[in-house]
């Protein structure tokens, strides 16, 4: 679904790129705008007959007491109005339908978008920020495209009929009234530009409403814990009243807007009145006629207005555009490259790295190689770049400096999906969703059967106390797995893992939220799982990578130790110092 195509820049006015936009979005409805320009030409077709239905109203009831126009004239309003309510109501259906199917396929498209975005995107944006682009932007397309086009298409063709009834009653009448429409479309557009930084003001103070409550949702064990609660609550308070001030800053100005509209309104029925009721005061025209047509004035008068809202909306919508932009005109993560079956052996040449954010290196000229179905261990003090090996070889990121080569092959190379398809990954920040156990677990292959996920829960010290659920493998595990301890949430994440049958295996800190009999049982388990697979283990508690076949020790951001248990221990650095840490803490009672 290529979204870029819709929102893609070909013109150097911008408001004719937005214009563009909504243009591309919708003539994918064609057929249905066609039916809603059908019902709007009847609309404005009632409309002019009703102004035009004065003239006969006035002359053969009121003045010349027609008793057969007397029954006629009221029955023929009573079908003009309710057709126009008919053919109102088709409309308002068919845009709204119209609406709706775009903000669907816009959501949909920003949500495949954001799935093939590199890691580097998310970094820059939060969380709730996107929510709101997705969700709170999105949804303000469908009142941009459905009122816009509603009102552009009824009022706009409203007032052509009406002008065409009012100037077929009198030319010079209606050539003096129109004097002030100029002046209500200067209006329109000099508070149509303000409306416009005033709309981007308040889709920044959504989203940032947006991510604090987001934020909050998340973070509320940590909100309780350190007794936050009122300090987020004025937070959040403040977020309001700013979103509240801007909101008013609208309203003042459409209502302005409005308010000069009016005033200029009233200006052109005075006009008319005056010259108007000069010519019925010297029988240059009939009554009837004047009624006839200061009616499709007076109604012209309306649609003009209203046609201010359709520029108020249309900033709006160029507000939603320019905000979509950011996440659609993104470069996503690479998608050609090598499809390939891989057999894991990695090598990591003069590899440096720095986040897109930090002026300093998290990793420094990092050398290493892993042979295919090794098992490799990487430890060191918190902050030591850990973590980020293991996102370098899942491709999360790419190398500033240096190459990752798996096979030979360097991995800017290899298809990303194809080579995750190999990898499982089992990470500290352990990730749940908010479905059953078995749907959590069946997300490390999703054509498996029921008894291949029992097989896997069973290797990783998971199937015991998941048949104790309320609904055992269909129970839900809430958001983020809140309903499950850490424990239980760390064996579902490692069975999914298993589940995988990858060909090289992350684990980052995979049993640290386990009690040393489970660690000890997955342990087992996982020494049968890693033959004839690479798997690169980093690990906290050192008793759980002593039979590793070599391991690394990594301190700011560089390696200084390599080698097996026994050798580093004789070594007598880093590692022995770490390693008598842990064993020889004192216990207390």
């Amino acid at each position: 679904m290529e979204i870029e195509k819709y929102f893609k820049i070909k013109f150097k006015k911008l408001w004719l790129d937005d214009f563009a936009v909504f243009w591309r979005l919708i003539k994918e409805h064609r057929l249905r705008l066609l039916f809603a320009l059908l019902c709007s030409l009847s609309i404005s077709g009632i409309n002019g007959a009703i102004a035009w239905s004065v003239k006969p109203a006035m002359d053969q009831i009121f003045i010349k007491k027609s008793a057969e126009f007397l029954y006629l004239i009221p029955l023929l309003v009573i079908i003009l109005f309710s057709l126009r309510g008919v053919f109102t109501f088709i409309n308002n259906y068919i845009m709204n339908s119209v609406g709706s199917k775009i903000v669907k396929f816009v959501r949909d498209a920003l949500y495949e978008k954001l799935l093939k975005l590199p890691m580097s995107f998310f970094c820059r944006d939060s969380s709730g920020n996107l929510i709101s682009k997705v969700l709170n932007d999105a949804d303000l397309l469908k009142s941009t495209v459905s009122n816009t086009i509603k009102d552009f298409l009824v009022e706009g063709l409203t007032v052509i009929v009406l002008a065409c009834v009012a100037f077929y009653r009198r030319w010079d009448l209606a050539l003096l009234s129109f004097v002030v429409i100029p002046l209500m479309l200067y209006s329109m557009t000099e508070f149509g530009k303000r409306m416009k930084d005033i709309g981007m003001k308040t889709r920044l103070r959504i989203a940032k409403i947006t991510t604090l409550l987001h934020e909050t949702l998340q973070g509320i064990k940590i909100i309780k814990a350190f007794t936050m609660e009122s300090d987020m609550k004025q937070r959040y308070r403040n977020a309001l009243h700013e979103h509240y001030r801007n909101i008013m800053r609208e309203v003042r100005t459409e209502e302005f807007t409005n308010l000069i509209s009016e005033t200029i309104a009233g200006i052109g029925v005075a006009i008319i009145l005056f010259y108007g009721g000069y010519l019925v005061v010297n029988d240059k025209i009939s009554s009837g006629d004047f009624f006839s047509f200061a009616t499709a004035v007076i109604l012209m008068y309306t649609p003009l207005k209203r046609l201010s809202r359709v520029n108020a909306s249309f900033q709006r919508g160029r507000n939603v555009i320019e905000r979509l932009r950011e996440i659609i005109f993104v470069e996503h993560e690479p998608e050609k490259g090598e499809k390939r079956e891989i057999n894991g052996h990695i090598v990591f040449k003069n590899v440096s790295f720095r986040y897109p954010l930090s002026k300093d290196y998290t990793l420094k000229d990092i050398n290493f190689e892993i042979q295919a179905g090794e098992t490799v261990a990487i430890v060191g003090p918190s902050g030591a770049g850990k973590s980020t090996i293991a996102d370098l070889l899942a491709g999360f990121w790419y190398p500033t400096e240096g190459d990752i080569l798996i096979d030979g092959v360097s991995i800017r190379d290899f298809s990303l999906h194809s080579l995750r398809s190999q990898i499982a990954l089992v990470t500290q920040d352990i990730i749940l969703f908010n479905d059953s156990v078995i749907n959590n677990i069946k997300f490390g292959n999703i054509s498996s059967t029921k008894e291949e996920v029992e097989r896997a829960a069973i290797m990783a010290d998971a199937h015991d106390f998941i048949i104790k659920l309320p609904k055992g493998y269909e129970s839900m595990v809430g958001e983020k797995g809140i309903l499950l301890s850490g424990g239980q949430k760390q064996r579902i994440t490692i069975a999914r893992a298993i589940l995988r049958e990858p060909k090289i295996l992350i684990f980052d800190e995979a049993t640290a939220s386990l009690d040393t009999e489970s660690e000890e049982k997955i342990q087992r388990a996982l020494e049968q799982m890693r033959k004839g697979r690479t798997t690169l283990v980093i690990a906290h508690r050192l008793s759980t990578i002593k039979r590793a076949d070599k391991i690394i020790v990594m301190d700011k951001g560089r390696i200084i130790e390599q080698g097996t248990h026994e050798e580093l221990l004789a070594k007598g650095g880093l590692y022995s110092e770490l390693w008598h840490l842990q064993f020889s803490e004192p216990s207390f009672s």
